[in-house]
């Protein structure tokens, strides 16, 4: 054995008592550390020869890398859509890696049945019907990609063809119908041959991005009896809008298409009761997409993709090796996802949920969605700046009033003063910022050290 690595061994307590410290430091000072960093390119040095050891390679770490990360953890990062780690999520992905199962299969452990468990409690926060079933995935891309793929074996099935077994050439084009659908849609078609021009953008309520059940009525009318995709959104990024779930779903009795729901965060406004009616006709979905590196709070990369028809999820990922086994009535997961190797993304979900259930998270959710709210009345009564969109659940849209070329500039001066981060976009064409509340260290401080920034960067 590497001298190194043997002295590692032994001394392994010590070392993990120093990367306790290290983290606790580190999770000590984030609601104080500058919330992002600029950028600034570091070269690559020579692969050591020798190595460091662990300790070495720890101070290393902390010299070189560190310092040149971001407080994405923290309380006032509000750009994208990410969530923190909660303390029990922390704990329960320390031992994801301690344990370093490969949740595949049951062959060897129980890690396959815990995440079935976490799939079920997930299921069961967000109020979906017990006909669902799924698993964990890397994220919301991966878990679009992986309802997709069940959405397009479902379409070769209406046309008497496996795309499985006889490849996309036998399928033929697929249209592809949705209001607002997220850049992820289009990312999941292109990997799946479908390809980017399937998307058939449905136009949107008169300023929404909800879309127009009637216009995507007629749409699905002109294709005259063809089977298609309908990809339906709860909870766009800009503005968190959310279709007509239940309108659209009923579309079904008299078009053929496949529902996929993208509900990647605007799932969990079930745990309020006063926006859980967003959600209303979640359950009717053929296909889920929920991201929990968002909203749950637990550590990238972790969301789980849901569907009612388990047998076509099989019939494209099964993976047929004598080593693995036949597929079952309860398939393993290297049965359903893309991978084959998968680390136990499940615990970390499993421990959060396990340690605050329906009541914690909930209080999560509500305390985001007042924060956000709060934003947009300090924001409002700003003349500098005005909302593009009312505040629906947790994000914010809105733009420098006088002058909306210069959202650009206010992201990056926020940035620079490391207090907070909100990233740039685009609204209706309008250049915009967008804050986004799914933290749960997040508090009404916070709020107003944001507020605070974005007066002084008005100019």
């Amino acid at each position: 054995m590497d001298p190194r690595l043997g002295d590692d061994l032994v001394r392994l307590p010590d070392l993990l008592q120093e990367t306790r410290e290290h983290a606790v430091r580190i999770l000590r000072e984030l609601g104080e550390r500058p919330v992002a960093r600029p950028p600034a390119r570091r070269e690559p040095t020579a692969l050591p020869e020798r190595g460091a050891g662990a300790s070495g390679a720890l101070e290393t770490f902390a010299r070189r890398w560190e310092p040149g990360f971001s407080a994405g953890a923290g309380p006032r990062y509000l750009g994208f859509v990410t969530g923190g780690t909660t303390p029990a999520a922390l704990a329960g992905d320390w031992l994801t890696g301690t344990l370093d199962q490969n949740a595949v299969t049951n062959l060897d452990s129980s890690a396959a049945d815990l995440e079935r468990e976490t799939v079920s409690w997930v299921r069961e926060l967000l109020g979906l019907p017990g006909a669902y079933e799924g698993a964990f995935v890397s994220g919301a891309t991966m878990s679009n990609v992986t309802g997709l793929a069940i959405a397009r074996e479902w379409v070769g099935e209406r046309r008497g063809v496996s795309i499985a077994e006889q490849g996309i050439a036998a399928l033929g084009p697929v249209p592809v119908l949705s209001g607002s659908p997220h850049s992820s849609i289009a990312k999941a078609l292109s990997l799946l041959g479908l390809g980017r021009s399937a998307i058939r953008q449905v136009g949107v309520l008169p300023g929404r991005e909800a879309v127009d059940v009637d216009r995507l009525a007629a749409a699905l009318r002109e294709l005259d009896g063809e089977p298609a995709i309908v990809v339906a959104n709860a909870g766009t990024v800009n503005t968190v809008d959310f279709d007509d779930l239940r309108a659209v779903a009923a579309l079904r009795e008299h078009y053929p298409f496949w529902l996929h729901a993208d509900a990647a965060f605007g799932a969990f406004a079930a745990l309020s009761p006063e926006h859980a009616h967003l959600v209303d006709g979640l359950g009717e979905a053929d296909s889920i997409c929920v991201d929990l590196h968002k909203w749950l709070n637990v550590p990238y990369d972790s969301a789980i993709q849901l569907t009612r028809r388990r047998d076509l999820q099989t019939r494209v990922f099964r993976n047929s090796a004598a080593y693995l086994g036949p597929v079952g009535e309860e398939p393993d997961f290297v049965h359903l996802t893309p991978e084959s190797s998968r680390r136990l993304r499940a615990l970390a979900a499993w421990f959060t949920l396990a340690a605050y259930g329906r009541e914690g998270h909930a209080e999560i959710v509500r305390r985001d969605i007042a924060l956000a709210a709060r934003l947009g009345e300090r924001l409002a009564a700003m003349p500098a700046y005005r909302l593009l969109a009312p505040v629906r659940l947790n994000v914010v849209c809105f733009t420098p009033a006088a002058d909306p070329s210069r959202a650009g500039a206010v992201a990056r001066a926020v940035a620079a003063s490391g207090e907070a981060f909100l990233t740039p976009t685009e609204y209706a064409g309008v250049p915009a910022l967008r804050a986004a509340f799914s933290n749960w260290r997040t508090t009404e401080a916070d709020v107003e050290r944001v507020a605070a920034v974005l007066e002084a960067a008005a100019g």
